[in-house]
């Protein structure tokens, strides 16, 4: 059955609202954080927040971010506000989950990951994607198997998820912390990833 615009855009909306007033883990730092409602062809999957991203109230919205976008800006001209306003930006887990004792980033655990998956299944049913870009090994393992970055990174998959195919292209995480887009063969394969991302169909999107 045909689906309209507007159909899709209201049932994405109220997805949101429910998303950012989601209570579930008790670990987690709240307010859940959303990219909003955009109707999009292309969605990014992110692993979760960081510390900033809530306050914020928006992914991507610090150091990591900037290196994010500039990938983009370097491979289709996009700025960081072409990208928020023409992507679906999802993630693993939407809270931040605090920090560990050592003052690294908590890694959500097994059952804070399956607690919080039934949002991206909702996403995926409303929007049927053509193409998603999971960003990060956590975010990555959701759609592909893999063991090294090098194996999945500058490459396209077919998989299907909750009742809709689409396309997976990966993307390593953009954090200050890890060297590995800086450094060959990651920064090689970034660039591939990139390219193949840019002549997708899905493409600029519209």
């Amino acid at each position: 059955m045909a689906r309209s615009q507007a159909d899709i855009a209201k049932r994405l909306d109220a997805l949101v609202t429910k998303l950012r007033a989601c209570t579930l883990c008790p670990k987690m730092h709240r307010p859940a954080v959303s990219g909003g409602a955009i109707v999009s062809r292309v969605m990014s999957v992110g692993q979760a927040p960081g510390v900033k991203e809530p306050v914020l109230g928006r992914p991507f919205a610090w150091t990591a971010g900037k290196t994010l976008y500039g990938w983009f800006t370097a491979a289709c001209g996009w700025s960081e506000a072409d990208f928020r306003e023409r992507i679906y930006m999802a993630a693993v887990c939407r809270c931040f989950p605090g920090k560990t004792k050592a003052g690294g980033d908590r890694v959500p655990d097994p059952g804070e990951i399956e607690m919080c998956s039934h949002w991206l299944a909702d996403e995926i049913e409303i929007l049927r994607p053509a193409l998603v870009l999971p960003i990060g090994k956590l975010a990555i393992l959701q759609l592909v198997e893999f063991e090294k970055l090098t194996d999945v990174i500058g490459k396209k998959f077919r998989v299907k998820r909750h009742g809709h195919e689409f396309d997976v292209i990966p993307l390593p995480h953009p954090s200050g912390a890890s060297p590995w887009h800086r450094m060959e063969p990651g920064k090689s394969l970034l660039a591939r990833a990139l390219k193949l991302i840019v002549q997708h169909d899905a493409w600029p999107v519209v």
